[in-house]
């Protein structure tokens, strides 16, 4: 059933399909906002390094507004961060069956303000940095924190050059070749191999997805992934008899 299938990828009961399916799903959807927001902002909003590195830059150069601005947008990311966290572990406590179901429904009306309102919040700044590129930041904060907290830290669905580089080292030890028998045998992990291939290929085919949709429909193509991630959390509603083992 579908709604076994979906409720099974947020139940508290993890397995390593649920973490996947779950895991390149929400890379799509990072994806997705981060190359469509690109597009709307003019910056990719899950890019913390590359934030964190423009403040240190601009500071240098004596830009202290460019500075402030890339420093509040991270702020925004750790907000959202701090946010799930917040939410998760309330939930777990109060109702652990459905602790990533108000994180999922929070992030699904952000997405919805973003499509429905995004373009009119583009003319307010707050340190020359747009009410929607905080916005972004927040979810794409939001999000990873969640993915991060359902896998136990294996997933992360914003953090592509992390996943590029443990690629390169589980193809680097598929590819070795062990010519000494006697020695320690160097073998790849075929199924984080999986894990991190899957990941990169959906934030890939979302980031397309995210850019055509933007680029033909505007803000309104964010709507049909906040609706997406209701469905997520509405089976997740309708199975309340499940109950976790913590």
């Amino acid at each position: 059933m579908p709604v076994d299938y979906l409720a099974e990828l947020t139940a508290p009961q993890r397995s390593a399909r649920a973490n996947l399916h779950l895991g390149a799903g929400l890379a799509f959807v990072a994806g997705a906002l981060n190359a469509g927001g690109f597009l709307a902002v003019g910056q990719y909003t899950s890019h913390m390094t590359g934030m964190v590195s423009g403040a240190a830059d601009h500071i240098a150069l004596g830009q202290i507004g460019l500075a402030l601005s890339a420093l509040v947008a991270v702020l925004a990311f750790v907000l959202g961060a701090l946010s799930t966290a917040v939410l998760v572990n309330y939930s777990r406590r109060r109702r652990p069956v459905w602790a990533y179901v108000p994180t999922l429904m929070l992030e699904a009306a952000l997405l919805l303000v973003f499509g429905l309102i995004g373009s009119e919040m583009l003319p307010h700044q707050i340190e020359r940095v747009s009410l929607t590129a905080l916005l972004l930041c927040f979810v794409m904060g939001l999000q990873n924190a969640l993915i991060t907290k359902i896998s136990n830290a294996e997933i992360r669905t914003t953090h592509v050059t992390g996943l590029l580089t443990d690629l390169g080292m589980e193809l680097g030890r598929l590819l070795y070749w062990n010519r000494n028998p006697a020695g320690p045998k160097v073998q790849a992990d075929r199924r984080r191999l999986k894990i991190h291939a899957s990941l990169v290929l959906a934030f890939f085919i979302g980031g397309l997805a995210g850019a055509l949709g933007f680029k033909h429909a505007g803000f309104i193509a964010t709507v049909p992934l906040a609706m997406a991630l209701v469905l997520l959390a509405a089976a997740s509603l309708l199975r309340p008899q499940q109950q976790p083992q913590l």
